[in-house]
């Protein structure tokens, strides 16, 4: 079967809490290949692919971290417009329910945060390359 394991750590919605996991799996030497985070106003939902799944659950777990694996699919998506959509369209036209999409791999990350000009004119001196919306456009 074509699974890959994903690492859902149900953490504190609090500052630093996903910090805390990541810094983990660092120390551990443990590479994140993709992540999503969703929250609701008490707990948010980090879920992970790694290169060392059962690894990182492991570290997590000792860590504190109540984390739970689960297979999912991952695609190798057509890079055209439209690209995600016919590989959707497959799967919903079955009737299979899609839970929920998130990326992988690339080297661009999405942060959104409760100051964005703090946090780039923090990251802004720093060795961070910030994006710009031409170049998400140019592709």
């Amino acid at each position: 079967m074509s699974e890959v394991i994903q690492l859902s750590v149900f953490i504190a919605n609090e500052s630093g809490r996903v910090s805390e996991v990541t810094k983990a799996l660092g120390e551990a030497n443990i590479n994140i290949r993709g992540f999503s985070v969703s929250d609701t106003a008490d707990y948010g939902i980090l879920r992970l692919i790694v290169d060392k799944p059962a690894e990182a659950h492991e570290v997590l777990k000792n860590a504190g971290f109540t984390v739970k694996d689960t297979g999912v699919i991952c695609v190798d998506l057509p890079d055209h417009p439209g690209g995600l959509a016919s590989v959707l369209k497959i799967v919903s036209e079955a009737g299979v329910n899609i839970e929920y999409v998130y990326s992988l791999i690339g080297t661009y990350v999405i942060l959104n945060v409760a100051q964005t000009e703090r946090a780039v004119a923090l990251l802004k001196d720093r060795p961070v390359r910030l994006v710009t919306q031409e170049e998400i456009s140019a592709g």
